[in-house]
């Protein structure tokens, strides 16, 4: 290449960065132009400084997955702390008895008047049945066809569970435990047996409760069938007297218009029998009720 056209291609060159470097003549005084890094900075700082009256610049959240419905948990009650008796009838609006009821159990049963009292007949015979531990006691359900009557009425046995110490009193007196047997008639009312329970002599367990005990599920909530047959007769005491009033559930929801028929003659049980429920449930008992001026029938004959 001859050294002229070299020069020519040099001043072209020269001519060429000098009009880049020109500013336009319709904008002569344009405010040059910042480095990178400092426009970076200035956008940094304006994102991080929220306007007046308007919220900072902040990525958008992802949207949250919707929660899993959970299922409805029954509410617990039981005898002590802030599910204890005392606040039963807050913990559900169909246990507003448990606080304004007037004929509420158990009652501490005092000045019963003696009359000849219809014997309580009843209809109870060897059948299957299976133990329940449903965290407030130990519950055994039986097979259908026992039952009793009483004022003409025949209630079929649902249930019988036990409480430690016993829930109703007899002159002041409470006993180590008493079995409260469930009955319901054809048209849903309920008529409760208390079978006051005491320790007896530590050489003769109750074979019922033996019985009950020795097929304990080792599981709560889960019922465990038994294998062999169980006589409720054997849980009655000889003596079939008894005192008779009108009360309530002693559990939530404390409904009321329920009979009540307390045996009058404690049944013994073993020290080790009351241990084992004691070690299981050492207090399920509701406390007292007022008495609310209700009448309250006993066998002639009774203390």
């Amino acid at each position: 290449m001859s050294g002229m056209r070299k020069r020519l291609i040099l001043v072209a060159c020269l001519l060429a960065l000098a009009a880049r470097a020109e500013p336009p003549k319709e904008t002569p005084k344009e405010t040059p132009q910042e480095p990178v890094e400092v426009l970076r900075q200035r956008l940094a700082e304006r994102l991080a400084t929220p306007v007046q009256g308007q919220a900072s610049v902040r990525p958008a959240a992802r949207p949250a997955r919707p929660a899993k419905a959970e299922a409805a948990k029954p509410l617990r009650w039981g005898y002590t702390g802030d599910v204890g008796p005392q606040h039963w009838a807050e913990l559900a609006p169909e246990n507003k008895l448990c606080a304004v009821g007037t004929r509420q159990s158990p009652i501490d049963i005092r000045d019963g008047l003696a009359v000849d009292l219809e014997p309580i007949t009843f209809d109870y015979r060897p059948g299957a049945f299976s133990v329940l531990d449903n965290g407030r006691t130990i519950q055994v359900d039986v097979a259908p066809g026992n039952g009793l009557t009483v004022m003409g009425r025949r209630y079929e046995l649902q249930q019988f569970h036990f409480h430690r110490p016993s829930e109703e009193r007899v002159n002041g007196k409470q006993f180590d435990m008493v079995a409260h047997l469930v009955h319901r008639d054809a048209q849903g009312r309920l008529a409760v047996v208390a079978v006051l329970l005491e320790r007896g002599r530590d050489d003769q367990p109750h074979p019922i409760i033996q019985t009950v005990w020795g097929n304990l599920p080792l599981e709560k909530g889960e019922a465990l069938a038994a294998q062999v047959p169980l006589d409720l007769g054997q849980l009655l005491p000889q003596d079939r007297g008894y005192y008779t009033y009108m009360g309530s559930l002693t559990t939530p929801p404390c409904s009321e218009g329920v009979l009540w028929m307390v045996m009058r003659q404690p049944v013994g049980l073993s020290g080790q029998q009351l241990d084992v429920f004691a070690r299981l449930y050492p207090m399920n008992a509701r406390p007292l009720q007022a008495g609310s001026g209700r009448l309250i029938k006993q066998s002639l004959g009774g203390p």
